[in-house]
């Protein structure tokens, strides 16, 4: 008489079998497949080259750098305008820049080079001494948002628009600056990016951003400056087209 196999049973069969493929426990399941955000919206697609294997591309001839992402929610005090899909809550647009390609630098790393290969110059991220703020500086950085909206029409928005003062309600004059993040030792003899934590586009006076704005701009959650502005913003979920351009400051020669 046979005896009916247990669900464990049927399960190892088929492991050996190779219905059902073994996953070790010491490899890390694959990374779920990115979303098709479609091609970026811009005219001179040929002319783009792609940043690694991301979602992001340099423009060499516009001196741009073009990244696709999507609208946030943004119904939370800002702390970013871009960051990853991890920390979405508190951004108004997210990229994913979790995912690292096997031997290649992050999204934030390529993008961080293609600005200074664009010509942009880095300052420094803002930081704190003797309870005073000393605001980030660095070339100023242009960005532009583009989605297409229910009639597949091209809105183009300054990023700018996109957010306001918490209390004016009024969006900010000033634009962001290339502060350029910092490395850190990771422990292990190399060095860390720490932007890499999405720390991309930030909002508030942020230690380790990249882009930030030059403006006193508190951390705490009930002191937050900005939000985003409803008014601008495409659905949650829309797929965008985000467009770096560096506000380069001349020469010194040329200025002559």
């Amino acid at each position: 008489m046979k005896l009916p196999l247990s669900a464990l049973q049927i399960t190892i069969l088929a492991v050996f079998l190779g219905l059902i493929p073994m996953v070790r426990a010491d490899e890390p399941e694959p990374a779920a497949k990115p979303r098709d955000l479609g091609p970026p919206l811009v005219d001179n697609l040929k002319n783009l080259k792609p940043l690694g294997k991301y979602s992001a591309w340099l423009d060499p001839k516009n001196k741009q750098v073009v990244l696709l992402g999507e609208a946030c929610k943004a119904d939370y005090p800002l702390e970013f305008f871009i960051t990853t899909k991890a920390r979405a809550y508190e951004s108004v647009l997210v990229v994913e820049g979790e995912r690292r390609e096997v031997g290649q630098s992050s999204l934030f790393q390529q993008v961080q080079l293609a600005l200074i290969l664009c010509g942009a110059k880095p300052g420094h991220p803002a930081y704190y001494r003797d309870e005073n703020t000393t605001l980030a500086t660095g070339d100023e950085i242009e960005i532009e948002v583009r989605w297409k909206n229910q009639e597949a029409k091209i809105e183009r928005v300054d990023a700018r628009a996109m957010i306001r003062d918490v209390r004016t309600k009024k969006s900010p004059l000033k634009t962001w600056v290339f502060a350029g993040s910092r490395f850190a030792d990771d422990g292990e003899g190399g060095k860390h990016f720490m932007a890499d934590g999405g720390e991309f586009v930030c909002v508030l006076n942020n230690p380790i951003a990249m882009l930030d704005l030059p403006v006193i701009s508190a951390g705490a959650i009930e002191d937050r400056s900005f939000e985003a502005n409803p008014d601008k913003l495409p659905p949650p979920g829309t797929p965008v087209t985000i467009v770096l351009t560096p506000k380069v400051q001349p020469k010194a020669s040329e200025k002559k």
